[in-house]
């Protein structure tokens, strides 16, 4: 992510846009249509910020923004203003900005991004990954599965447990890299222990193990 958002030129207004758009999409996990929706009504610039994302049906929920984010959209609304109701992301002739247009430039600054990181080069990354990459570190930051369900505005807590169940995954591959045959029943026991604590029982099982 960091990669990726480091490139648009922010010394431009199309540049400016481009970031605060990507920015924005990471930070609120919103889809990409309802992100190109967004009014500049919906942000609330003051304190505690936050934004109204219209889904599919009229559906609606509020996502927290980071005073980070808020700062962009800020700058991209004060150098080109627009009305409360009108779109907030639009293109150099001021119509609103496309999801191909933006899939576009995301290929660009993907492909500029993966000559200084080369496992970028293999990976397939599309304006929906922000929204998979804001539900994975939510959960890996250890936000509660049904705040992630709301913040995402899923249906179904299936959709959003598919993250939780990635994490453990990923969890269980990490600590199979450090202690040789562990399974899974211990990555769970080890799940609730301090660091402090699960290196004194990777150091107990590694000395079972020679004995």
């Amino acid at each position: 992510m960091a990669a990726i958002l480091a490139h648009p030129d922010q010394s431009t207004l199309e540049g400016m846009r481009d970031h605060a758009l990507l920015s924005f999409l990471y930070n609120s996990g919103a889809r990409i249509q309802e992100a190109l929706d967004m009014c500049p009504a919906a942000i609330r610039f003051d304190s505690p910020n936050c934004v109204r994302l219209t889904a599919k049906g009229r559906k609606e929920r509020i996502c927290p923004l980071w005073p980070e984010t808020v700062m962009l959209l800020k700058k991209l609304f004060e150098r080109q203003p627009r009305a409360p109701d009108q779109r907030l992301f639009v293109n150099r002739y001021g119509e609103p900005l496309s999801a191909s247009g933006l899939r576009f430039k995301l290929a660009a600054y993907l492909k500029a991004a993966a000559e200084t990181m080369p496992s970028l080069q293999t990976k397939h990354v599309t304006p929906h990954s922000f929204r998979h990459a804001t539900a994975v570190h939510l959960v890996s930051a250890g936000v509660d599965i049904t705040v992630i369900r709301s913040w995402l505005g899923h249906v179904s807590l299936n959709a959003t447990n598919h993250y939780a169940k990635a994490n453990l995954e990923t969890k269980r591959k990490a600590m199979e890299q450090v202690v040789p045959g562990a399974t899974a029943l211990i990555i769970l026991e080890l799940r609730a222990c301090s660091p402090g604590s699960i290196r004194s029982e990777i150091m107990r099982r590694n000395l079972g193990q020679e004995h």
